[in-house]
């Protein structure tokens, strides 16, 4: 997430320009990733000790680099940049994260920059989660998400879509809205970063970056688990003490390249997401 204080002082870290690689061992007898011996005849010892100066090394230049954290000339006295805020990852503020929950979204944002961002991102959370599918788990999220003028009109409207037997027989759900037997519906948002794009007075616009996971995971699967990538932009009103949404736009993306990585098998991506929970955001 970005926000305008980072937290550490308020400057910008300078990571060094190199790139560090590694080769794996071919095999256990291969600890280097060759069967070749080094022409120098290094023994184990010497051989460690010239591994431990490189090391040395490379935490001297991170340590040097380091040094370039301290205020710039060109922020101001909050560590904004002059030229504009800039995005910065998430850190500690000394503020207490959130301690309270509606239903089972969290609660009790700050009326500061980065709570309207943690309010956007729980929000997404909760907005891509199974749980809009179930009318009891729907009614709860639209309440605690929307403010309570936009709620009702929400909610019907919703409930036209996620009721609705043919749009739940598209997607492989029952027309209650849960999985066929032997599959596990997976729906998860995964944020990666928020952006303030303003904030006046109650009202404050987030852009909320984030992955989705898709699907039903089943060797019978006519929709195996995909992932995408969106950014859904809030518009969030202060309204009884927290932040809630008025309206909110999605966008497919920005993307990265995919990996030539082997898809998991249908049991195991059923075993992962009973194994592996989904995180909330608030802070």
């Amino acid at each position: 997430m970005s926000s305008d204080d980072d937290g550490y002082g308020g400057g910008d870290y300078t990571s060094p320009t190199g790139q560090t690689r590694t080769r794996l061992p071919d095999s256990e007898s291969d600890a280097f990733g060759s069967g070749r011996r080094s022409r120098t005849g290094l023994s184990s010892r010497n051989l460690i000790a010239v591994v431990g100066v490189v090391v040395l090394l490379i935490a001297a230049i991170a340590f040097a680099n380091r040094g370039s954290t301290s205020a710039r000339t060109d922020d101001t006295a909050d560590g904004t940049p002059k030229s504009g805020p800039a995005a910065r990852p998430t850190a500690p503020t000394g503020t207490a994260p959130v301690d309270s929950k509606n239903g089972t979204i969290a609660s009790g944002f700050a009326k500061t920059q980065q709570g309207a961002q943690s309010a956007a991102a729980n929000y997404a959370v909760a907005l891509a989660g199974v749980g809009m599918y179930a009318p009891a788990s729907r009614q709860q999220i639209v309440k605690a998400v929307y403010a309570p003028p936009v709620a009702a009109a929400r909610k019907s409207a919703l409930d036209k879509i996620y009721a609705d037997p043919n749009f739940l027989g598209r997607i492989g759900l029952k027309p209650d809205g849960s999985a066929p037997k032997g599959m596990t519906f997976v729906s998860r948002a995964i944020p990666v970063g928020t952006e303030l794009e303003s904030m006046k007075d109650d009202t404050a616009k987030v852009a909320v970056w984030y992955s989705a996971l898709f699907g039903l995971a089943g060797v019978e699967s006519k929709n195996p688990v995909s992932e995408s990538w969106y950014t859904n932009t809030f518009e969030l009103k202060w309204t009884g003490g927290d932040w809630k949404v008025t309206d909110f736009t999605q966008k497919d993306g920005p993307a990265p390249v995919g990996r030539d990585q082997a898809a998991a098998s249908a049991e195991d991506m059923s075993k992962a997401v009973e194994r592996f929970g989904g995180f909330t955001y608030a802070r």
